[in-house]
């Protein structure tokens, strides 16, 4: 039997290697990082082009590196920092196994120089696709510095994975302040497509909290400390009123690594048991300094998961700290949590609680709907001439009922003039029962019932039932609504149409940093749904409008713009979306009528028309399903079932 086992070239084994270490432009950042942190740097500049897809470099005043080990840096498991097995369990430093430069190189254009304090000249190391292009002396500062550029370059299927900039961004942010919070005594910038984004000078722990996370979270924190001879714990944790329906402000550090671990996390959350409701989060930063012997590092390609020798006792002592760190502060929640934190209704919905008379019925049916859909609705003749011009918006297409049909009857219009066959509903409105002529039927099964015979109504404050010929059906009237504001916000900006109320006074927005860099980028898109949002500074904006549809803003416009950029990279994140979507599933569910919310018989109407003229009627943004459709014939079987 022939030899079929060959070992691979160096080439694609280091781009193996770089699928579990570089998953991004983030990974780059966190290796470089970290091993600018390792060489001794007192200060380190990152800095950033197109979200790292075209540009990332590090520049430090560490150690440097001698002509060998410039190039030695290069091949994979070359380490400085293990010399035997043993050293695996007494690791004190951030990169240790020798492959991030390895694999970088072998998916990138990379450009290293660097120089040790001792010699007067540096070294410059060119490679690509993990080929060495040029080495040689050169002229160059203490320290290292070194530049990514196009990342996979050469394997573009990796390169067509990667999501937008802004989401890319977000993922460097995030790795960029774990590191600066981690290193409170070593100074960092950031620049990102030229713009200074962090400034960051070498300061105590507290004071490098506040100039990441933002001024505010100065009177948010309260501080942790405890020592034993089993570890040394220190940190913040957040009063409860300022706990968040959102993570993302959690953070764990052991020896200065940053890590995940559910099972801490439970831990800090036990000591908020009946402070904070269920399903938010609080702020906290907790260090844990223990011996290396302790703990394995060495479970996770990217080392942000460890292992404990005794989990129970850390956990025993963290809830103990966070809770008497909460008990000697006199915390106690101070807010309603009951009241829903979503982002407050800066839009009146398409549909709400408080509406007296439904939208102007378009003029144009879509086709092939079933037999089910709900009537039209007609304007009381009472009504100010012109009156809906002043609230008029993208025309979102509501159905009048009809029965299936073939494909060739399908395209016709619909004739909305006024007959004599109206009945007033319950809201007072006049409700037509009017087919299409090309669509009219004689037979009374294919009819749907008279709007006085079949009055949708509410269940338990979350559903609406409507009675159907074949049965009924019963719509989710959070998601139904949900649904509903989605496509007329995605046909905002398909129309390119926006609609702005200026505000009688400017309100000036000043946030944190990383929401300041969010909200500049999705600009066009906020201002394409009617916002007129200007910059007024490097971390400041002007907010001078809202969309004609919002009302007026809720005072605190600086909380409501924070809790929207919040959302929109929970959606942003958690859904393969691009920015225009994530924006409007994010309004769409913050204005969206909730559960428990009570509407008044002629709102049910309204939401059932409107959710069946939508493109996409049968699930909500999030591909729940809207509306469950119940058959007659399956309920009168049931009750055969039970009297046979």
């Amino acid at each position: 039997m022939p030899d079929i086992i060959k070992l691979l070239p160096d080439s694609i084994a280091n781009q193996i290697a770089a699928g579990e270490v570089v998953q991004r432009p983030a990974s780059v950042v966190k290796e470089l990082m970290e091993n600018a942190i390792d060489a001794g740097a007192t200060h380190v500049q990152l800095i950033v082009k197109e979200a790292g897809k075209k540009l990332i470099q590090v520049i430090d005043n560490g150690s440097g590196m001698s002509e060998t080990d410039a190039r030695l840096c290069f091949e994979r498991h070359a380490t400085s920092k293990i010399t035997n097995a043993a050293d695996l369990f007494a690791i004190r430093t951030m990169g240790f196994r020798g492959e991030a430069m390895a694999s970088i190189a072998a998916v990138a254009q990379v450009e290293l120089k660097t120089r040790p304090l001792t010699a007067e000249l540096g070294t410059l190391v060119q490679i690509e696709a993990s080929e060495i292009k040029l080495h040689e002396p050169c002229h160059c500062a203490q320290g290292t510095a070194i530049s990514v550029k196009n990342l996979f370059f050469n394997v573009p299927a990796r390169r067509n994975f990667l999501k937008s900039d802004a989401i890319e961004y977000k993922y460097i942010l995030e790795e960029f302040q774990r590191i600066a919070l981690a290193n409170p005594t070593v100074g960092f910038k950031l620049f990102h497509n030229g713009a200074e984004v962090y400034n960051l000078p070498a300061d105590k722990l507290k004071k490098r909290i506040v100039g990441i996370l933002g001024a505010s979270y100065n009177e948010r924190m309260v501080a942790v400390e405890l020592e034993s001879d089993f570890l040394r714990l220190f940190g913040f944790v957040g009063k409860p009123e300022f706990a968040k329906k959102t993570r993302g402000d959690q953070f764990f550090f052991v020896n200065e690594r940053y890590i995940k671990s559910s099972y801490l996390h439970h831990a800090v959350m036990s000591a908020y048991e009946k402070l904070i409701p269920e399903q938010t989060y609080p702020f906290y930063l907790v260090f844990i300094d223990i011996e290396p012997a302790r703990i394995d590092v060495n479970v996770h390609p990217t080392k942000q998961e460890i292992k404990f020798d005794n989990e129970q006792v850390i956990y025993t002592l963290i809830k103990t700290s966070v809770a008497r760190a909460l008990g000697q502060h006199n915390i106690t929640p101070t807010l309603d949590f009951e009241t829903d934190v979503n982002i407050p209704s800066i839009f009146t919905p398409l549909i709400h609680s408080n509406q007296k008379e439904p939208p102007l019925p378009p003029t144009k049916e879509r086709e092939n709907k079933k037999d089910y859909l709900p009537t039209t609705q007609k304007h009381r003749k009472s009504v100010a001439p012109n009156w809906e011009e002043l609230y008029r918006t993208p025309d979102i297409p509501i159905l009048t009922p009809q029965t299936e049909q073939p494909a060739e009857q399908a395209d016709f219009e619909t004739d909305f003039e006024d007959t004599d066959d109206a009945v007033t509903n319950a809201s007072g409105m006049q409700q037509t029962i009017t087919l299409p002529a090309a669509n009219r039927q004689t037979n009374d099964q294919d009819t749907p019932l008279p709007t006085n015979q079949a009055l949708p109504f509410q269940l338990h404050n979350a559903y609406v039932l409507y009675p159907i010929k074949s049965g009924f059906v019963l719509i989710d009237q959070q998601l139904a609504s949900e649904r509903i504001l989605y496509e007329r916000y995605m046909q905002m900006f398909n129309n390119n149409l926006p609609a702005s109320q200026q505000l009688l006074f400017p309100q000036t927005l000043d946030l944190s940093k990383p929401d300041a860099e969010l909200l500049r980028l999705i600009l066009p898109d906020i201002t394409a749904l009617g916002f007129d949002i200007a910059e007024f500074g490097q971390h400041s904006f002007v907010l001078r409008g809202v969309p004609s549809q919002a009302g007026m803003l809720n005072q605190d416009s600086q909380h409501t713009i924070e809790l929207l950029l919040e959302q929109f990279k929970i959606n942003l994140a958690n859904l393969k979306t691009n920015n225009q979507e994530a924006l409007a599933l994010t309004m769409a569910k913050s204005n969206a009528l909730k559960r428990g919310e009570k509407l008044p018989a002629g709102l049910l109407q309204t939401l059932a028309d409107q959710l069946f003229a939508c493109q996409m009627p049968y699930v909500s943004p999030t591909g729940k399903p809207t509306f469950i459709e119940y058959a007659l014939t399956d309920i009168e079987k049931q009750f055969e079932r039970k009297r046979g």
